[in-house]
């Protein structure tokens, strides 16, 4: 029986990065949930299927096959087949995954991937539900959280620095919008298990993060 931690919080609260260096530093596989639902939300934007079209997007996930893999140490992802790293962080790949996860047919297409790899291995996951939902039994739970402007200022950094041109209120907007969408969803809705441990890393570093968490941990 794998060792099982759960990160959950809002998007731009770091939890991949921490999860990463986490996993790292006590040897486990971390599990990168927000990926998948971007692998997801690639295939259904390269069929040409909006958001609003539930019926095409359940059709969709019968023929995507959506995997994990380690190369150099590196998490690639993998579509049908074909790598799509480069292609995850695309805003528009972020709010077609925030609007398609909902969908029940959606999650199940990753669910079962999921919690096979919690029961054979240590691993660490972060997402909006693992606590709550996927991994309701995991070792150690986290919900991990800052406020909307350091999200968002966070974010506006992230794509200054690759030279792409933003606004940091329309960035704490989308933010502010997705936080609503993944609190108020019907289906598995972001929020805190009971069992967690809240950390806000609105003014802490990346180090303190990561050590307050390993100290949570065997």
């Amino acid at each position: 029986m794998g060792y099982n931690v759960a990160i959950d919080g809002p998007a731009g609260a770091g939890k991949s990065t921490i999860a990463k260096l986490v996993a790292k530093e006590k040897g486990y596989i971390y599990v990168d949930t927000g990926a998948m639902y971007r692998g997801l939300a690639i295939h259904f934007l390269d069929q040409g299927i909006k958001a609003e079209e539930t019926d095409k997007i359940i059709e969709a996930c019968k023929e995507a096959q959506v995997t994990i893999k380690y190369e150099g140490g590196m998490q690639q992802v993998y579509l049908n087949g074909n790598n799509i790293t480069s292609r995850l962080r695309d805003e528009e790949v972020g709010n077609m995954a925030s609007k398609s996860s909902p969908i029940p047919q959606v999650r199940e297409k990753l669910l079962e991937l999921q919690q096979s790899l919690a029961r054979e291995q240590d691993v660490i996951m972060d997402g909006r539900d693992i606590g709550t939902c996927i991994l309701p039994d995991a070792d150690v739970k986290v919900y991990l959280t800052a406020s909307v402007e350091t999200r968002a200022k966070r974010r506006f950094d992230e794509l200054m620095e690759k030279g792409i041109t933003c606004d940091l209120e329309e960035i704490a907007k989308d933010i502010a919008e997705r936080d609503e969408r993944d609190m108020t969803r019907k289906t598995a809705p972001l929020k805190q298990a009971e069992d967690a441990t809240l950390i806000d890393s609105s003014h802490m570093t990346i180090e303190e993060v990561v050590a307050a968490i390993t100290a949570l941990c065997r």
